[in-house]
């Protein structure tokens, strides 16, 4: 198994892991990889320090062929401690977990999107003004939904207007 950082086009960064190098390019080239946050299918490798594997095999390889075991650097010496814990003290998911766990999170929120889409009425850029109107009694109460800006949606908390903020899932065709 092989772990790599992907990045979408939007940027966003995650995990996932491989069986291979070639099972990644497979999935790459077949779209088959989504981005978790905005559902993006164009993948690319992002940069990632290298993870360099400290004892197991070529520990035992080395004592088994005559040599001896690399020493561990003495305390106080001066070098450098490993960048990353020995792989046996970092816990793991089997990756068909992680695959499915994947999968139901991307249901359930194309799942939240059709529910919010079948529920409420779109206002598009003008979301603030309108929670505001509801919150204040200008307008019947109703769900909403729309786009706000970071700043907008400080604002509305500010005021105690309450409202959520939902990952927002591209539609796809399949």
């Amino acid at each position: 198994m092989i772990l790599f950082v992907l990045k979408c086009t939007a940027d966003h960064r995650f995990e996932a892991w491989f069986r291979n190098g070639a099972a990644y390019e497979t999935q790459a080239a077949a779209k088959a990889i989504a981005c978790p946050v905005c559902g993006d299918t164009h993948i690319a490798k992002a940069p990632m320090a290298p993870r360099i594997a400290k004892g197991g095999r070529a520990k035992d390889d080395a004592t088994r062929d005559g040599g001896a075991p690399e020493a561990a650097p003495a305390a106080g010496s001066g070098a450098a401690a490993p960048a990353v814990p020995p792989a046996s003290s970092t816990p793991t998911v089997p990756a068909e977990v992680r695959e499915r766990f994947a999968a139901e999170v991307m249901r359930q929120l194309t799942e939240i999107r059709r529910t919010v889409e079948g529920n409420c009425d779109y206002v598009g850029d003008r979301f603030a003004e309108e929670a505001r109107r509801i919150h204040y009694g200008e307008t019947d109460p109703r769900g909403i939904y729309g786009e706000a800006t970071d700043k907008e949606a400080e604002e509305l908390k500010e005021e105690g207007v309450t409202f959520g903020r939902i990952p927002w899932l591209p539609r796809t065709n399949s």
